[in-house]
């Protein structure tokens, strides 16, 4: 199989899909990047056998052949080439010479037979987003995710469709963040996915912030995106997700309204002082005014006082600064509101007249 292909044709398409492959790998072939040259030109496929990226790349091609390449080598040598560089490619069976000015490169292959590839999707269901949509979807949800839990439903991003609207959720116990567009289906029943962090982790990477359709087909087992030029495809985690309707806070008879960037830049300052290994943060609210303290244990102290529009009886509550920070670089909004009950229930976070996207943070004893 040969080949001429543009320096930058080649790069973009290999940055796409180089993050599905992993460093440490059990199947060698799983090192390596599946090379497809068919009619309508050329595919290149990397999978750690939960996720799956494919790119294609348009052009014409005198002859047909498929092989798999080192990813990383492959994608470090385009890097370093200079702009505007071609690359010539004389692919064997067991080598492809790479050639591009007075550059010469000999990569092994292996046989694209050894390359794994995911299942495709059955009985699958369809629908239309903007990338921007779904990019919005995850980045206002996916930081709540939990990390190496073991309980594995929680490592990931659950997608809820209804006949009315699309939510993320996540939540790592101590915190949830839900987001919610409205969007109409078909469906009669409420259906709910969970993708796997890593797959969420580079979808949010893939997207880009535009009005271009992103097509979903969602199976039993997988979900697949595919948007211009590019393909992305990984399983599902198999279990349930908690009920988050149970999480959201109910009874809520007091009320902060407060300047966004007022509460991040005093709980950042103040945190500077907080266990670092806790991170607790203590609140007191009273009428036109919030202190914030925090200590540490080599008896450090950090205190200051801001003010806020706030509706009801006095309040003390800790909380883990990093949870309330997460929550609020998500919101665009310039005022945010938070409704809270008691010292030892969890606050509601969400932007000032804006309840497409809200935050639940559990309070910390300090």
């Amino acid at each position: 199989m040969k080949f001429s292909v543009q320096r930058e044709s080649l790069l973009k398409p290999l940055q796409q899909v180089i993050g599905a492959v992993e460093r440490r790998q059990t199947l060698p072939a799983l090192a390596n990047i599946l090379l497809r040259s068919d009619d309508s030109g050329i595919s290149l496929t990397a999978t750690d056998l939960e996720v799956e990226l494919q790119a294609h790349l348009d052009m014409e091609l005198s002859e047909t052949g498929e092989t798999t390449l080192p990813a990383r080598k492959l994608l470090d040598i385009c890097r370093t080439l200079p702009e505007s560089a071609v690359l010539d490619f004389d692919i064997k069976a067991d080598r492809s010479a790479i050639k591009s000015g007075r550059s010469r490169f000999s990569l092994a292959t292996l046989p694209a037979s050894d390359f794994p590839t995911l299942d495709e999707l059955d009985n699958s269901q369809q629908l239309t987003l903007s990338q921007n949509e779904l990019k919005s979807l995850i980045e206002r949800t996916a930081f709540a995710m939990a990390q190496q839990d073991v309980r594995y439903y929680l490592n990931g991003l659950m997608l809820e469709l209804t006949a009315k609207n699309i939510k993320a959720v996540a939540t790592d116990g101590h915190r949830l963040a839900m987001c919610e567009i409205p969007f109409k289906s078909d469906l009669d029943a409420t259906r709910q996915v969970i993708i796997p962090r890593k797959g969420v982790m580079e979808l949010q990477r893939l997207l880009e912030n535009n009005d271009d359709l992103a097509t979903i087909d969602i199976s039993n087992s997988h979900i697949r995106v595919t948007v211009a030029g590019l393909r992305f495809t990984s399983k599902l985690i198999d279990g349930r997700f908690p009920d988050y309707n149970k999480v959201l806070p109910k009874s809520t008879d007091k009320e902060m309204s407060v300047d966004k960037e007022l509460f991040k830049q005093a709980l950042t300052r103040t945190s500077i002082l907080s266990n670092e290994k806790y991170r607790g943060i203590r609140l007191s609210h009273e009428k036109g005014s919030l202190k914030l303290q925090a200590h540490n244990p080599e008896h450090e102290e950090a205190e200051e006082i801001i003010e806020i529009d706030y509706k009801g009886e006095p309040l003390e509550i800790g909380f883990n600064v990093t949870y309330l920070l997460d929550a609020l670089s998500t919101i665009s909004s310039k005022l945010v509101d938070v409704k809270l009950k008691d010292a030892n229930s969890s606050a509601l976070v969400m932007g000032n007249g804006d309840e497409t996207a809200r935050y639940v943070v559990m309070p910390m004893r300090l």
